[in-house]
C-alpha cells in the first residue's frame, strides 16, 4: 500500500508581500513565511522598522526586503506594487482601530479607521491579485481579519464594520479569483499581544473583559498565529478558499 503524503508546509522558491509588517502580527506573519523558506517583501509606512526587520530575519538565514509603503494612498501604493515581480503569498494585513461608543464616531475616525482597514486593503489585494492572473500564479492572499468580523463588541462599531466588510469582500474575492487558481482566506484572531492591543490592554477593566471572553483563558501572542499564516500560504491549504481561519481562543463560540 502507498499511503498518502501529507502536503508540504514549505515554501521555498516563493514571493511573498506583507503589509504592516513593522511590528505586531506583520512581523511574526514576515518571520513565519521566511522561516518556511519564502522571500519576503515588508511593507509599511515607517522605514526603520521594515529594515530593521527585514535585517533580522536575514540575519536569522531568511531572505527579505522593505519597501517603504503608505497604501492609504492608493495609487502610489498600487504603482508601486504593480510595479514589483509579481508575489505567490500576500499577508494583507495593515489596520487600526479608534475604539469608541458608537454615539460618538466622528466622521474623521470613521473614514480614518475604513480608509485603512477595508479601502486600502480592498486596493493592495486588487493589484497583487492582478499580476498573479498575470503571471500564472496559483496564489494565496490572506487577509488579516479579527474575530470583530464574525460578533460584535462595545465601541467597535466602525472596525466591526471593516472586519465584517472583510470577511464579505474575502468570500466575493474566492469566487471571482478561484478560477484562476487564486485562493483567498481570512485570518481572524482574538485580542494578541501587540504594541497597538496593549495600549487598550493596559486598562484592567478591558484586560478583563477580554480574558473573560476568551475561554483559553489568555492574551494571544502572535506566535499563535504563526503556524496559521504558514498553513493558509501553503499546499496544505491547497483546497481552502472563501473561509475564515479562527483564532481567537474561543471568543466566537458562543
Amino acid at each position: 500500500m502507498e499511503l498518502p503524503r501529507t502536503p508540504s508546509l514549505r515554501l521555498d522558491g516563493r514571493r511573498a508581500l506583507v503589509t504592516g509588517a513593522g511590528r505586531g502580527i506583520g512581523l511574526a506573519c514576515a518571520a513565519a513565511l521566511a522561516q518556511a523558506g519564502a522571500h519576503v517583501v515588508l511593507a509599511a509606512r515607517t522605514t526603520s522598522e521594515i529594515d530593521e526587520v527585514a535585517g533580522s530575519i536575514r540575519r536569522d538565514g531568511g531572505t527579505a526586503e522593505s519597501i517603504t509603503l503608505d497604501i492609504t494612498d492608493i495609487n502610489a501604493a498600487t504603482d508601486a506594487i504593480a510595479g514589483l515581480e509579481a508575489f505567490d503569498i500576500l499577508v494583507n494585513n495593515a489596520g487600526t482601530n479608534r475604539p469608541v461608543t458608537f454615539l460618538d464616531v466622528t466622521v474623521e475616525d470613521f473614514d480614518y479607521v475604513v480608509g485603512l482597514n477595508l479601502r486600502a486593503a480592498f486596493f493592495v489585494a486588487q493589484t497583487v491579485a492582478r499580476r498573479m492572473v498575470e503571471s500564472g500564479k496559483r496564489g494565496s492572499i490572506i487577509n488579516v481579519s479579527s474575530d470583530m468580523g464574525l460578533v460584535g463588541g462595545p465601541n467597535r462599531t466602525v472596525y466591526c464594520s471593516t472586519k465584517h466588510g472583510m470577511e464579505g469582500m474575502t468570500k466575493a474575492m474566492a469566487i471571482d479569483l478561484g478560477p484562476h487558481g487564486v485562493r483567498v482566506n481570512t485570518i481572524c484572531p482574538t485580542f494578541i499581544e501587540t504594541p497597538l492591543a496593549r495600549r487598550f490592554l493596559a486598562n484592567e477593566a478591558v484586560r478583563s473583559w477580554v480574558l473573560g471572553r476568551i475561554k483559553l483563558g489568555r492574551i494571544g501572542q502572535v506566535e499563535d498565529l504563526m503556524g496559521a499564516v504558514v498553513f493558509l500560504a501553503s499546499d496544505a491549504s491547497s483546497l481552502m478558499t472563501g473561509s475564515a481561519m479562527v483564532v481567537d481562543g474561543g471568543w466566537a463560540a458562543d
